[in-house]
């Protein structure tokens, strides 16, 4: 793996998980904590292990990716991988926005189904390029589904 790609969707991928962290204050615990959530709602110390995880996945699969389509001289479509990267990680920060500091629980909930629809693009992107970096990616997308369901539940429960 090039280290310089890898840098690159490091960075990338902190970036987003840093946009999202500051849209998610501890002044925004109160809110969150009166919210009527589903009995399937995981424990909190859950969500930061699981994107920590996560986020270093989409790095490393995303840098695999890019090189192999790059070794193999598909330089256009390791261009639109990384353009879909891009928006995937846009959405993916933006959805602690709308969720987390305008506590808008219906727009979070598309939100959510709009970045799982990139997530599920994005390994299948990865999965065309290298299919282990595919596999290893599949967790984002599943756990960007689940999301989507329990935004979109967390929405009904609080409206």
């Amino acid at each position: 793996m090039n280290k310089s790609t890898l840098t690159a969707t490091g960075l990338a991928v902190t970036a987003a998980a840093g946009a999202g962290s500051i849209a998610s204050p501890g002044s925004t615990a109160g809110w969150y904590a009166r919210l009527r959530k589903p009995a399937y709602q995981p424990p909190s110390i859950a969500f930061p292990m699981v994107w920590t995880t996560l986020y270093g996945d989409i790095a490393i699969s995303s840098a695999v990716a890019i090189d192999r389509l790059r070794a193999a001289g598909h330089h256009d479509k390791a261009l639109r991988y990384v353009a879909a990267l891009g928006i995937n990680l846009v959405l993916n920060g933006g959805w602690s926005w709308l969720f987390f500091r305008f506590h808008k629980l219906g727009a979070s909930a598309l939100g959510a189904a709009v970045l799982a629809a990139s997530s599920a693009d994005l390994v299948r992107r990865t999965a065309e390029a290298d299919r282990r970096a595919g596999l290893a990616m599949l967790p984002y997308s599943l756990w960007t589904a689940f999301a989507t369901v329990l935004a979109t539940h967390l929405w009904r429960l609080n409206r």
